[in-house]
């Protein structure tokens, strides 16, 4: 929503004195300590995919059981989604996360510990369950700061912890491998999460209104700022989580999302084991700074396009036109030789299976009314997540039976297309209703670039 003044709105000369007060604070406080606290978890979470290679036969893992070792993550992952965004959203979100993290760093703790190859598998289960409702009650959360008219742009931000903990950690665990053993690895990285808790305590608020940090008028301005978009919002679903979740936008929104991690997690969880390949078999610490670099361009392209797609309100292309240049760049990496057009192309992909992120997640508070709308994030997350399963497995078999990661990653852009296909058709702007709005998705024509899902 914009905050142009109406006329005959008696508050719009106060909206529009606060205008330029609008407290940038929250872009310093809120966004930096919840990027950090995701990117420990995204830490814990891909750490696995540095470890694998170098775990010398430790728990005797065939490609199959490395690919399922990293995707079993994702079959924990499901189950807290739902539970822990109707906990943010009817309790709170900063106590929610809170407890996950502890849970999660324990979790991560332990895995370390693991003597067999079940406890692997248990280990990284339990790991994801307990991050699992972790990303769905920091969406709540941000809805409770950002106004549409922000919400891709904070979201990227806050989102540009994924890429960004892959650039910063990566080389951590290649350099921490050549130094100590993947166990001591995997137990070392579980601890900070627990140190971040106390930081998260002391430095989040639910509310504008709860913080100290910011001034009455600020927090007054964002309440007004937030309910003004949640007015501007169909009514479509009744109120009722049932009815928010049949919706056709949501059913699509979950297709999209399953297509797209499949690809997003096929391709980065085996991204360290291609590298190292093209190295020839170099040392952890090189593989991991190389790792890296495609990591570097994504954090760029996404946050990128998250801020073309507040501006023109494009969503839809937004995250359509990224996944169409990740498919070239999958199938053309597995056509081309040598080692620099590979990782120019490795590079390219990480940046488009990346900047989705912000517009995508922008699209389902555009749609749905705060009070159903955890829920419908939670079941997109949980179900489109499943796809985190699919992916890496289905490229650790299919590189086992046919001795080449060649099918694995032309699947994985078959995957990706049927995202850009569902995306593109499926969430098309639906007839204007009399009067203004629309049947359907929200459209340019109709709405305002901050609140049009085109």
């Amino acid at each position: 929503m914009n905050d142009a003044p109406r006329t005959g709105d008696p508050t719009a000369g106060t909206a529009t004195a606060l205008s330029g007060a609008v407290p940038a604070k929250r872009w310093l406080y809120v966004i930096p300590v919840a990027a950090i606290m995701y990117m420990l978890a995204y830490l814990d979470r891909n750490n696995v995919s540095v470890v694998l290679p170098y775990m010398h036969g430790d728990l005797d893992l065939s490609n199959a059981d490395k690919g399922l070792a990293g995707g079993i993550f994702f079959l924990g992952y499901v189950f807290l989604q739902i539970p822990a965004a109707v906990l943010a959203q009817r309790w709170s979100a900063r106590k929610t996360v809170l407890i996950l993290m502890v849970a999660w760093g324990l979790s991560a703790v332990l895995s370390g510990l693991v003597q067999s190859r079940a406890q692997f598998y248990a280990a990284r289960f339990v790991l994801g369950f307990f991050e699992g409702g972790v990303w769905p009650a920091v969406l709540i959360l941000l809805a409770s700061w950002f106004p549409l008219r922000e919400r891709a742009r904070a979201n990227a931000l806050w989102m540009a912890c994924l890429p960004l903990s892959s650039v910063l950690m990566a080389p951590l665990s290649g350099w921490m491998l050549d130094h100590a053993s993947w166990r001591w690895v995997l137990v070392l990285q579980g601890v900070p999460p627990l140190l971040w808790a106390l930081v998260w305590w002391f430095a989040v608020s639910d509310q504008p209104a709860q913080a100290r940090w910011i001034s009455p008028a600020e927090a007054d301005h964002l309440a007004r700022a937030l309910a003004a978009d949640e007015a501007a919002k169909p009514a479509t679903g009744g109120g009722s989580y049932l009815g928010a979740v049949r919706q056709r936008s949501v059913l699509v929104l979950i297709g999209v999302y399953f297509f797209w991690i499949t690809g997003f997690y096929g391709f980065s969880l085996w991204l360290p084991a291609v590298i190292k390949e093209l190295t020839h078999n170099g040392s952890a610490t090189e593989v991991g700074l190389l790792t890296a670099v495609p990591f570097t361009v994504a954090l760029v392209v996404m946050i990128g396009n998250a801020v073309w797609s507040d501006r023109t309100g494009r969503r839809r292309q937004a995250v359509a036109i990224p996944l169409v240049v990740g498919i070239a760049a999958l199938l053309l990496g597995q056509a081309v030789h040598g080692a620099v057009p590979r990782m120019l192309l490795l590079c390219v992909t990480a940046a488009a299976v990346y900047a989705p992120y912000g517009p995508f997640w922008a699209i389902p508070g555009q749609l749905l009314r705060f009070e159903v709308v955890a829920v419908a994030m939670g079941l997109i997350n949980a179900l489109g997540n499943l796809g985190g399963f699919a992916g890496p497995y289905l490229v650790g078999w299919l590189t086992d039976v046919t001795g080449t990661s060649l099918t694995g990653f032309a699947v994985l852009a078959g995957f990706l297309a049927v995202a850009v296909i569902l995306v593109t058709l499926g969430l098309r702007p639906g007839p204007a209703r009399p009067g203004g709005g629309s049947a359907g998705i929200p459209s340019d024509e109709v709405n305002s670039p901050s609140s049009s899902v085109s």
